[in-house]
């Protein structure tokens, strides 16, 4: 029930999945019946892999996290984070209000062992190959061990999503220089640089997101949804811009360049990732993009599938305590030489 094309785009997207459910894979509707119903009905989808779970609320986009999942228990975000808490969705989704979706997430389903923020995670395409960028939306003011957290999630979920290993982790900041950046980020610097399961390479500008200097970028959930936006705002206006100068040359040139621009608008669509996971909770909830149309809900569904498939839970829940297990033991070896 939640994004800017629901409830239209997020059914038609859930119809058109109908094609990756393979065994005994059931897509679960959660939301108002009187619409869902009428659309399944006449979907043409065969309707034993669908099954419609009413619900009487809705969270609107502009209401408080906390306050909207507490005070609508029946809303279809309480009651899909609910789903994936007891075991009958193996995955939770939705394009709606981000901060509830965080909020109905933590409440519900909590977090796994050792995890102590949830960071939302994206893959953002480049010429390069995918980068993932942690946190973008969950956690605005973090501490440095919530960042060392989000580079541990954030390397498992890279790998499990590319098949590539040994992720290389870069920290933003406004340069490269080790004494660069406030004092959260340098004391996340120190700590990303000490932990032994992170191939840290080191800070990472804004200009160097786009060049393949690393696999995985690691910032503060402000600053991570601003340079989410922006170049989401900025491939747009490229392309704007491109085709304008090419009318302006040409409209020949305009039909000669459609396969190329094509080609590259494919390449670069966040929609051909879908839905954005939220590393660290007890379990897989995938959040969309509020402006998710049915292709972006498809693939969100299929990026679901593929997490589970990948058990890369149980490879973070490994990973953050080998990672909590190292801080400690420097934590002791400072202590030792301080007290010698």
């Amino acid at each position: 029930m939640g994004g800017d094309k629901a409830p239209e785009a997020v059914l038609r997207g859930c119809f058109d999945a109908a094609e990756l459910l393979d065994g005994d894979d059931r897509i679960l509707l959660v939301g108002d019946e009187s619409i869902i119903r009428p659309a399944l009905d006449t979907s043409g989808v065969d309707v034993s892999r669908y099954e419609v779970v009413p619900t009487t609320q809705v969270v609107d986009m502009c209401e408080p996290p906390v306050e909207a999942i507490r005070n609508k228990p029946d809303s279809s975000l309480a009651v899909v984070a609910k789903l994936a808490a007891k075991g009958d969705a193996c995955v939770a989704i939705s394009a709606g209000n981000t901060g509830a979706g965080v909020a109905a997430a933590q409440l519900r389903m909590r977090t796994l062992p050792g995890v102590q923020r949830p960071g939302i995670a994206v893959i953002m395409p480049t010429v390069y190959g995918p980068v993932v960028y942690c946190d973008v939306g969950a956690n605005p003011e973090p501490r440095p061990m919530h960042l060392l957290q989000y580079a541990v999630m954030a390397s498992a979920y890279f790998e499990a999503t590319t098949g590539k290993t040994d992720a290389r982790v870069g920290l933003l900041n406004i340069g490269s220089e080790d004494g660069k950046g406030t004092a959260m980020v340098k004391e996340t610097r120190k700590l990303l640089r000490d932990a032994k399961g992170v191939n840290f390479i080191g800070n990472v500008e804004g200009r160097g997101l786009f060049r393949g200097e690393c696999d995985v970028v690691i910032t503060d959930g402000f600053v991570g949804n601003i340079v989410l936006k922006f170049a989401e705002g900025l491939f747009e206006g490229l392309f704007a811009t491109v085709k304008k100068e090419l009318a302006v040359e040409s409209e020949d040139l305009v039909e000669r360049f459609k396969p190329v621009m094509g080609r590259i608008a494919h390449d670069l669509d966040w929609q051909e990732y879908g839905g954005a996971p939220l590393l660290g909770v007890g379990g897989y909830f995938l959040i969309g993009h509020g402006a998710s149309d049915a292709r972006a809900i498809r693939n969100t569904i299929r990026a679901g599938k593929k997490a589970v498939a990948s058990n890369v839970n149980e490879t973070i829940i490994q990973r953050i305590a080998a990672a909590k297990s190292d801080v400690a033991s420097d934590a002791e070896a400072d202590e030792a030489v301080s007290t010698a």
